[in-house]
């Protein structure tokens, strides 16, 4: 039942974000062919979504779906929020420029109107008599042109100003669908996770010697090196090499660059990793197939996912709310390994926000480290980093 109601909620999202592609007025749509675009990819993203959740059987299919799922609501969301912003900045912009040009328009629909209330005869007439009346003929048959295209221009400015306010609305109510559907997809998620047949394991962990080693880890990087100290009967093969994928790989979590590596933040702090900022309850998951080596708060860093996808190479995510998954476990490229925490705002507060072009509310942040053979390194190296 709980995943025919969210097969049901991608539907109108979907409509929603084809609204957004293709049927705002022409002038809009032509000043943002980016934002078109998003919302075509997320639309074909959210049909790949419908159709895996519709053939999902087992608890592990529905994990997978699920998770493609939640990374389709995040992705429409995220372009219908944007959508609702430029069709508002467009309409303030338009309505700025008749009110800027009130005084004009007002003459002109004077004159029009005078003109659409005078008998014939009487436009051709003149008190001067009939030379007056020619010249003030030639007058009008070159005014009138004229006063005729001005028109038609404000008329054209008026039917996109009332298509955008109908396309806001229409989002608008597509928005909130939106928000409830992707939240019982995150509730599912979590429970397919716990429902999931136990996935292989390289290792299991040994529980007191996790418990020395997080009480006397000092720093990241004392913590890293003796990950390999509480694993019990991990076997000797090495893990895939994946450095093939370098530069290439996907990042965890639909975000935004906040700081890159090495650089200092607001108390002149720096270290080796990056810093994504990202929306409340975003789904993170792995970028490559990888062990999980350890999950759990750590430190000053929060909630933290250590995942292996090849020996010596060690991914750190840090900040999440939720982890999934358990140390030893081999992750599927993909999987779920978290959420993110915060609290989304009211459906109301998004529209607002979004009406008056503050969309932004990426209030979460999540620190990503990289580290290869115990040294960090650079995450552009081995990430596709996306700017903004």
């Amino acid at each position: 039942m709980r995943m025919g109601r969210i097969a049901s909620a991608l539907l109108p999202l979907a409509f929603g974000l084809g609204l957004l592609a293709g049927g705002g007025p022409a002038a809009w749509a032509s000043e943002t062919p980016d934002a078109a675009a998003t919302a075509r990819a997320a639309a074909q993203q959210i049909d790949a979504a419908a159709t895996a959740l519709a053939q999902a059987d087992s608890a592990r299919d529905r994990v997978r779906a699920l998770s493609e799922t939640t990374r389709a609501f995040e992705a429409g969301l995220e372009a219908m929020r944007d959508g609702i912003r430029r069709a508002a900045i467009r309409e303030q912009a338009l309505a700025a420029g008749l009110q800027a040009q009130q005084a004009e328009l007002a003459q002109l629909l004077t004159a029009l109107q005078t003109m659409g209330h005078a008998p014939a005869p009487v436009l051709m007439l003149h008190p001067s008599g009939p030379a007056g009346t020619a010249r003030a003929g030639m007058i009008l048959a070159d005014i009138t042109p004229a006063l005729a295209q001005r028109a038609q221009a404000l008329r054209v400015q008026l039917e996109e100003m009332q298509t955008l306010r109908l396309l806001q609305d229409n989002a608008a109510d597509t928005l909130r669908r939106g928000l409830q559907g992707a939240q019982e997809a995150r509730t599912e998620l979590s429970q397919a996770i716990a429902d999931r047949k136990p996935l292989p394991r390289r290792f299991v962990e040994d529980p007191v010697r996790t418990a020395i080693l997080i009480a006397s880890a000092e720093t990241l990087e004392g913590f890293a090196s003796g990950l390999s100290q509480i694993a019990r009967d991990e076997p000797a093969q090495g893990l895939p090499d994946i450095s093939h994928r370098k530069g290439a790989l996907p990042l965890p979590v639909q975000g935004a660059l906040l700081r890159r590596a090495g650089e200092a933040d607001a108390a002149g702090l720096t270290r080796p990793g990056i810093l994504l900022a990202t929306r409340p309850y975003a789904l993170v998951t792995t970028p490559a197939a990888a062990t999980v080596r350890y999950r759990g708060p750590l430190l000053d860093y929060g909630n933290v996912m250590i995942l292996e996808p090849q020996a010596g190479l060690l991914l750190v995510l840090a900040g999440l709310e939720q982890v999934f998954g358990a140390p030893g476990e081999v992750l599927p490229a993909g999987s779920p390994v978290g959420l993110m925490g915060g609290q989304e705002p009211q459906e109301g507060t998004i529209v607002v926000q979004s009406g008056e072009g503050a969309g932004n509310t990426r209030s979460e942040t999540l620190y990503i480290e990289v580290r290869e053979n115990n040294q960090p390194v650079d995450p552009a190296l081995w990430f596709a980093m996306q700017e903004g």
